[in-house]
C-alpha cells in the first residue's frame, strides 16, 4: 500500500508492506524501479500515522519518529541505517564517525556513504544528518537542496 503527502521538500510517497513503512520516496517518483508498492490506500493506519508524524516533523512539533519500519537492504546497510537512527535531532555526524561507531576504520567511510545513499526511508531514518568530515553537505538521494532544507528545519526548531 502507499499514499502521498505534500511537504516543504516536495511531494513524498510513503510505502507500507506487512504493517511497516518500507519506503519514503521523493518526487518525481520512479514508476518502474522494481519496488513492490501495491495499490494506493490513503486510509491505511500505518500510512495515516506516518503522514501524521511527518506533518508534525515538518511543523517542528516532532523530533523522534515512532513508526514500524522495515527497510530492505544488505546486512551492512542495516547496520548503517541503525546507526543513523541514533543521530539526535538537530545534530550531524560524519561518514567517518558512523564507520567508527560500527568498529570500522575511516577507510569504510565510502561504504558508509553508499549505504547512507541507499536508505529507502529518508527523513525517518535521518540520512540527511550525515555530512562530510569537513562539515560540508555531501550527496543526498533527494538532492542537496532537500538535505539543506531538512537540516535548517531542525536547526530552526532548536532556537
Amino acid at each position: 500500500m502507499w499514499t502521498t503527502m505534500d511537504s516543504p521538500i516536495g511531494e513524498l510517497r510513503i510505502v507500507e508492506q506487512a504493517g511497516a513503512v518500507t519506503a519514503i520516496e521523493f518526487s518525481p517518483f520512479a514508476s518502474a524501479d522494481g519496488r513492490v508498492r501495491g495499490p494506493r490506500d490513503d486510509a491505511h493506519p500505518v500510512l495515516v500515522e506516518t503522514v501524521r508524524q511527518l506533518t508534525a516533523y515538518f511543523e517542528r512539533d516532532l523530533k523522534e519518529f515512532d513508526l514500524p519500519l522495515s527497510p530492505v537492504g544488505t546486512a551492512f546497510q542495516q547496520l548503517v541505517w541503525q546507526q543513523l537512527t541514533g543521530i539526535p535531532y538537530g545534530q550531524t555526524a560524519s561518514y567517518g564517525q558512523i564507520a567508527a561507531q560500527l568498529g570500522r576504520t575511516n577507510a569504510a567511510s565510502r561504504a558508509v556513504g553508499l549505504a547512507n545513499g541507499s536508505n529507502p526511508i529518508p527523513i525517518v531514518i535521518p540520512c540527511h544528518r550525515v555530512i562530510g568530515a569537513n562539515g560540508t553537505l555531501t550527496g543526498y538521494a533527494g538532492g542537496i537542496a532537500r538535505k539543506q532544507t531538512l537540516l535548517e528545519l531542525e536547526q530552526d526548531a532548536l532556537f
